[in-house]
């Protein structure tokens, strides 16, 4: 299977594996995971749905900040690549 039909079936998910193995990642996310638990477990209802907003507003910033990201590496990549074939080209004529 080609990289393309990997990526139309679903078997390439970039956002879920780039970040697993760093340990870093993983201890920042469950620290964040605590302190906001215990955050909430202090709020009023209100305050409570207020932060669930806020949280809404977040996640959706990071998935639009991560597809940039992506579509920028991938247009980056075939910029390069574009470049070397260029660069090889020259050269051998």
């Amino acid at each position: 299977m080609t990289v393309l039909e990997e990526l139309w079936y679903g078997n390439i998910y970039p956002q879920g594996t780039i970040l697993n193995d760093n340990i870093r990642f993983t201890h920042l996310l469950s620290l964040m995971g605590r302190n906001r638990d215990k955050l909430a477990g202090t709020l009023t209802d209100q305050q409570k749905d207020l932060l669930e907003k806020y949280d809404d507003v977040i996640n959706e910033i990071h998935a639009l900040a991560e597809q940039a990201a992506f579509q920028y590496g991938v247009s980056l990549g075939i910029r390069l690549m574009m470049e070397c074939l260029e660069i090889r080209i020259t050269k051998e004529d």
